[in-house]
């Protein structure tokens, strides 16, 4: 016979339905036959040969099912009252149904604390409540506040505080010192921000400096893979070898242009930066001194070579791209050298606008140069002119010096002018010799008189040396040095920097004569 249909198993099911059980059977039958199955807590037994067996634990269910079909005998009796053939399913019973539902619920309850602690533990913390104001609480907020560490939870309460309404003319004062420690806050913002600004401009250089330490290393590395594919090596090399070689040389082309576009365009930044500080700070009055001038000049065009040169290795890397281009049908080939000629291309355009803009920076730098090269000569001219006029006074001083000095020492010149040497080198009686010493001593004396702080023997012989070559400074020493009232010598100066001074003292010579 084909096995009886089995019910659904209810939910938290600890009955079992028993069927086809003796007329004669018992309760201690019963329990005597499923209580090798577990612990029997209630049997309801039934007067049709059936019966409901209420085990306490659910896994107790599934032995007594294994008992289903088996034939049962009381006893050694063959009666039919005796025998039977035993039927056990599942069965439904309420208080099955309100155990699982007790222990659903608590299950429940048990994962809502569970999420709860969760969220709690996940959860930020809140905030400490705001203290309320008193003289005691703003003295200590006023120390936090000078505190970094301590500030930020300083300025809230003093928020907190404002937006209460806690100032009135009493605590008006006291509010306004802690508003002006917050205030004072800000030049410590501002010293940390140009601290962190310092610390970025040293990382970008290093980071700078490193690139371009890879960028050189990548260049040398191309530069072999170029020398290389030349015939006299290529020829030498498996096709598997040369494979590999022209797949490594493509690698480390592109790992290169794309180093060198960062490169490039972290200079771009830096030159965009400086040439924003040069507007910014460009001063009103222009540098017009010739050194500087020149400079400038000399650097950008320094610049201006480095940049054409950088063009045309552009170019030339543009060319080989080009060639490897005609070697070499692959799509993605064609398509990443497509994408480093655009590269390229822009770099190029973008070269010719600093070559443009540097040709200009060189033509104002040269116009200004000029203007500077005519200023000079013109100040030249004037200085020319201003000397000119000083040797036309000191001629006239001197000539009026000389009238007086022939008066005042009444010699006796002979008439006779016929001669050509002969008629400076005159004798005359006194300290002065000749009058060829009586013009050096009139001309002398213009000079100190021009120079009432006096002047050195070598500064003098320069200045009559202009006019007169063969003058020494010998003579014009002794000449000074027999003229004790005319002129007075001095010594100024301490240690190393002593200098013999010779200035003009006609004035008070003559009160002690």
């Amino acid at each position: 016979l084909p096995p009886p249909a089995m019910r659904e198993r209810p939910p938290g099911c600890k009955t079992v339905f028993v069927g086809g059980l003796p007329e004669n059977a018992s309760e201690e039958i019963i329990s005597e036959v499923f209580g090798q199955c577990g612990e029997i807590i209630a049997i309801r037994k039934s007067k049709k040969n059936f019966c409901h067996i209420r085990f306490s634990d659910e896994f107790m269910i599934d032995k007594a099912l294994f008992l289903s079909g088996y034939r049962i005998r009381i006893g050694s009796s063959t009666d039919k009252k005796d025998t039977g053939r035993l039927h056990v399913d599942f069965a439904e019973a309420r208080d099955d149904l309100y155990e699982w539902e007790c222990k659903q619920r608590m299950m429940a309850r048990e994962e809502r604390h569970r999420r709860r602690v969760e969220e709690e533990r996940f959860r930020l913390p809140s905030p400490p409540p705001i203290v309320h104001y008193s003289e005691h609480e703003s003295a200590v907020l006023s120390e936090k506040l000078k505190d970094d560490a301590k500030f930020s939870e300083a300025v809230q309460i003093l928020y907190t505080w404002l937006e209460r309404g806690e100032v009135n003319r009493r605590s008006a004062n006291t509010f306004y010192s802690m508003i002006q420690s917050a205030n004072s806050h800000i030049r410590r913002l501002m010293n940390e921000k140009v601290l962190h600004q310092k610390e970025m401009e040293e990382a970008k250089e290093k980071f700078k400096n490193a690139l371009s330490r890879i960028l050189i290393q990548f260049e040398q590395i191309v530069s072999v893979f170029h020398s290389s594919s030349k015939q006299k090596a290529w020829d030498h090399f498996s096709k598997a070898q040369r494979k590999n070689l022209h797949m490594w040389r493509k690698q480390a082309e592109e790992i290169r242009n794309m180093h060198n576009d960062e490169l490039m365009s972290i200079r771009r930044e830096e030159e965009m930066e400086m040439s924003d500080d040069e507007v910014e700070g460009m001063p009103e009055n222009k540098i017009t001194d010739e050194s500087a001038l020149a400079a400038q000049a000399e650097t950008l065009k320094q610049e201006n070579d480095s940049l054409r040169w950088q063009l045309d290795a552009y170019r030339n890397e543009v060319d080989l791209l080009k060639h490897e281009q005609g070697k070499f049908y692959h799509t993605e080939e064609e398509t990443t050298k497509d994408q480093q000629l655009r590269l390229l291309q822009q770099t190029l355009q973008g070269m010719q606008q600093q070559l443009l803009n540097l040709r200009e920076e060189c033509k104002k730098k040269e116009i200004e140069f000029e203007k500077a090269k005519e200023e000079k000569q013109k100040a030249e001219m004037l200085l020319e002119t201003l000397k000119m006029k000083e040797d036309s006074v000191c001629r006239q001083d001197t000539e009026e010096s000389d009238n007086q000095i022939t008066n005042n020492t009444g010699c006796v010149i002979p008439g006779s002018s016929q001669g050509k040497d002969g008629e400076l080198d005159r004798v005359i009686t006194g300290p002065v010799r000749s009058e060829r010493e009586a013009l050096l001593v009139g001309i002398i004396s213009t000079f100190l008189h021009v120079h009432p702080f006096g002047a050195s023997i070598d500064y003098i012989c320069s200045y009559l040396q202009r006019l007169d070559a063969k003058i020494s400074p010998s003579e014009i020493e002794g000449l000074m040095s027999r003229l004790q009232h005319v002129f007075q010598q001095e010594i100024t100066g301490v240690g190393a920097s002593l200098e013999k001074r010779w200035k003009f003292g006609g004035f008070d010579g003559i009160k002690a004569l």
